[in-house]
């Protein structure tokens, strides 16, 4: 197991904000983090594991050239409707959706395949639009507000594609698997 900078940075917020509990409440209010910390990680923990068991089996399920040919560089208008389509159904929150996108970007899948899958899912999933938006605002909104987002997961596929063409932004190639 490697650490990133971001792990380290986030090591860094936790001990500083632990250091910072000690300082103002002492080890009551330490522990009292420690264990709400805890509380929380056993009602994420499920989703999680879904989520990453979901995305190690979409690794070793599809083939990397079969990601590549839908997902890759080369797959153009047609990769970026696929992508946007598998974000709109993907059900449940960054647990699931996350673990997913890694799966793909290690099996081949471009930039702009999963942002425009990140964005779809942010924007226009149907899991939220059906049990909070129909229901809460009402169809008329809804719809505007779907129609509004329809072409902005493709629309930042196509950015993203043509930023990470620019040498100072080329992302890093995906861990090996």
């Amino acid at each position: 197991m490697t650490f990133s900078r971001s792990d380290y940075v986030f090591l860094a917020l936790a001990i500083g904000g632990g250091a910072a509990c000690l300082r103002q409440g002492g080890l009551p209010l330490v522990a009292a983090g420690l264990a709400e910390a805890g509380w929380l990680l056993l009602i994420v923990l499920p989703q999680l594991a879904a989520g990453l068991l979901l995305g190690g089996l979409i690794s070793r399920l599809v083939g990397r050239e079969k990601v590549a040919a839908l997902l890759g560089t080369k797959s153009g208008m047609k990769g970026l409707m696929l992508a946007t389509a598998a974000g709109t159904i993907t059900p449940g929150g960054p647990f699931t959706s996350f673990p997913i996108v890694h799966a793909l970007w290690v099996a081949g899948a471009d930039a702009g395949a999963l942002i425009a899958y990140l964005t779809a899912w942010a924007l226009i999933g149907l899991n939220r639009l059906i049990v909070w938006e129909l229901p809460l605002m009402g169809a008329e909104f809804a719809l505007v507000r779907t129609l509004v987002c329809l072409p902005l997961p493709i629309v930042a596929g196509l950015i993203a594609r043509a930023l990470v063409r620019s040498p100072v932004l080329a992302l890093r190639k995906a861990p090996a698997e």
